[in-house]
């Protein structure tokens, strides 16, 4: 006796048959051009030192950065993003430091620049790695101080764009920074420097291990941002926050943290479609890396978690990973 069976006209396992035709088919894809690699970079340091609250990433002296930096070229990692470890004295309560036109991550960006004028620098605008109370700007009253704050962050992003950086990042989410390092820019004759607004900063607990990693946790102690970061409940308000920077000059918005915000990565590249950026943060990284280090999960956890950015709307991610992960796509 034969029994008719109605099979089903689709089958979408036949696109599943073996990997070739799994790639074939794929919506989406991950390359090296969409990896951009934060480091680290600690002054009075004779070569680099491991941090330990993050698995295999380093704090580099301004010359082992540079054999850092040819290992990612080699990689085909051309995007890295400076964030500055310097000295607890030179720390006060206005962040002057950040003003030296000779501080540390100025002369570390002229250095990169003429070593590899390809290297596209993004430098970070903030004043919470040279603030001896660990805020992002000026304290005034027991509050930081929104327009105090912009006068000294629009300084800094001149000696920045000044020292070669080819993309300023304020990440700060003062009201109306976007506008002012714009117009200062666009008066200093800077005109081709990409402002990269951190537009949609959340107040997250996942930032942890960078903070360690820059030498600001002991600085901001119990202290909490939640007057200028934004309340991890809100999602309009992000949309709020990117329309607003976009109107005042931003060529790319990012959100931070990463994976636990893919809605709102979703939502702003659906809305504006424009470039967005979004950042696998230091909690991100260091959870998944510990728990592949126990063997609690496959190794091949990263790249998945980072193509979840990509399908999500993000045009490129800047992740601590960025270095382990362009070899495994140059592998394939």
């Amino acid at each position: 006796m034969i029994i008719k069976r109605n099979f089903p006209n689709s089958r979408l396992r036949r696109l599943r048959t073996n990997e070739k035709l799994i790639n074939l088919v794929s919506e989406t894809s991950l390359s090296t051009d969409d990896l951009i690699q934060p480091l680290f970079v600690k002054e009075n340091l004779e070569d680099k030192e491991p941090i330990e609250s993050m698995p295999n990433i380093f704090r580099f002296s301004s010359d082992s950065i540079i054999k850092e930096i040819e290992e990612l070229l080699k990689n085909d990692i051309y995007t890295i993003a400076l964030f500055p470890v310097i000295d607890e004295s030179k720390k006060d309560e206005s962040g002057k430091e950040a003003l030296n036109k000779s501080n540390l991550i100025c002369e570390t960006i002229q250095k990169i620049k003429k070593s590899f004028p390809e290297v596209i620098v993004i430098a970070d605008v903030a004043l919470d790695p040279y603030t001896s109370h660990g805020h992002d700007g000026i304290i005034k009253d027991e509050y930081v101080d929104n327009d105090l704050t912009l006068d000294v962050l629009t300084s800094q992003s001149l000696l920045l764009a000044e020292s070669g950086a080819d993309i300023i990042a304020p990440s700060d989410m003062m009201d109306g920074r976007i506008r002012a390092i714009r117009n200062a820019l666009e008066e200093a004759d800077y005109k081709n420097t990409i402002l990269l607004s951190y537009a949609a900063k959340y107040n997250s607990k996942f930032y942890g291990p960078f903070r360690d990693a820059v030498k600001s946790a002991s600085n901001l102690g119990s202290a909490s941002k939640s007057s200028y970061q934004m309340s991890y409940y809100n999602k309009d308000e992000a949309l709020h926050e990117v329309a607003m920077d976009i109107n005042e000059g931003a060529d790319i918005v990012m959100v931070k943290p990463g994976m636990p915000y893919l809605d709102i990565v979703s939502a702003i590249k659906s809305n504006f479609k424009v470039p967005t950026f979004a950042y696998q943060v230091s909690g991100e990284y260091s959870m998944l890396k510990l728990a592949i280090n126990k063997g609690w999960l496959d190794n091949n956890v990263m790249l998945e978690s980072l193509v979840s950015f990509k399908r999500a709307g993000a045009d490129a991610i800047l992740t601590y990973a960025a270095k382990e992960i362009s070899k495994e796509i140059n592998n394939k």
